[in-house]
């Protein structure tokens, strides 16, 4: 009953940032902008043309993120697994470097090269880490991990020696791209280019709750109950991959969402999934739009990355995570 509670209390947390979040800002928007009522009639523009697609941007992404690092946690049985952890956004950045470096920028479609290059490289990522772990028996979450690891790694150095390589205007826009935000959300064409991958991940997660719970008490005993558990890991694997694939092509890396959210919400309503990933969907939703209202404020005029924003908190947190995490194996 607790736990339900607390989900509505998230539920309407999230209405509530939704609603108020696109009136703040460095400049403050009427509520008579709403409908079209406005001494200033720019300010209507701006509210529905930039703001409104921002806010629903950050909402999608921060509950993309903490569902996918809910459950990449959850697969490798590891809470500092992240939803980077596979290199996706590795991927992502060097797509997108390559966008710069080779001025593919001009919009394809009405979707910018630099986001298609982007969701490329997340793609061909996956590919590659799937391609990797299945060339060797079974589909092993260790080998997956050192996939991911290693080709995160190649596609860093990559990415630097584009940089070398690149004049000082498309060092910066690769420099900007990877501290990610949602500065790049300008129309709701954006959000609709999001919105299919995150809600289709999200809702494949959220159908295999069961089997994650197994899961994170060992594959053995998940196998034994009747979990299909190397056909689960490649469905949540995908799931999970395209969902930050899709969040990365257009806001860029957006880092430590997917890591604290679940597990504050894993203190609030417990390890059981069925609760944990809508808990985990709603506060790393409004967790990231209070970071983005933030972030556009704190510093106005000017405008702060909201990925310099989460890691300057989830730097902190990663660290007392660890400590925790470590003292409490030390007892065990």
């Amino acid at each position: 009953m607790k736990r339900a509670w607390i989900l509505a209390a998230l539920l309407a947390a999230a209405v509530v940032v939704l609603a108020v979040a696109p009136f703040v800002g460095m400049t403050r928007i009427p509520l008579t902008a709403l409908w079209g009522e406005s001494d200033h009639p720019v300010l209507v523009d701006v509210l529905w043309k930039l703001r409104m697609p921002r806010v629903v941007m950050g909402f999608l992404a921060g509950a993309g993120l903490a569902t996918a690092g809910m459950a990449f946690q959850a697969m490798f049985r590891n809470p500092l697994a992240t939803p980077f952890t596979l290199g996706v956004a590795s991927g992502a950045s060097l797509g997108s470097a390559l966008a710069f470096h080779l001025g593919l920028t001009a919009c394809w479609l009405g979707v910018s090269g630099v986001t298609l290059c982007a969701f490329g490289g997340a793609l061909t990522t996956i590919a590659l880490v799937y391609g990797l772990t299945r060339s060797r028996q079974g589909f092993s979450t260790a080998t997956m991990l050192l996939a991911g690891v290693a080709l995160s790694f190649s596609f860093s150095s990559l990415i630097l020696f584009l940089q070398y390589r690149s004049d000082f205007t498309q060092t910066y826009r690769m420099l900007r791209w990877v501290m990610g935000g949602l500065d790049r959300a300008v129309s709701f064409a954006d959000v609709l280019g999001v919105l299919p991958p995150v809600a289709a991940g999200s809702l494949v997660i959220f159908y295999l709750t069961h089997e994650l719970n197994l899961i994170t008490t060992g594959e053995q005993l998940a196998a034994s109950r009747g979990v299909e558990v190397d056909r689960t890991k490649k469905i949540l694997f995908m799931a999970a991959s395209l969902m930050v694939g899709a969040v990365v092509a257009v806001c860029g890396p957006i880092g430590f969402v997917g890591l604290m959210a679940p597990h504050i919400c894993r203190l609030a309503v417990g390890p059981d999934h069925r609760f944990l990933a809508p808990a985990s969907w709603l506060f790393g939703g409004l967790f990231l739009v209070v970071c983005d209202a933030a972030a556009r404020t704190i510093m106005a005029p000017a405008e702060l990355p909201v990925g310099i924003l989460t890691s300057l908190l989830g730097g902190p947190f990663f660290l007392c995570l660890l400590l925790c995490t470590s003292a409490r194996r030390e007892v065990a």
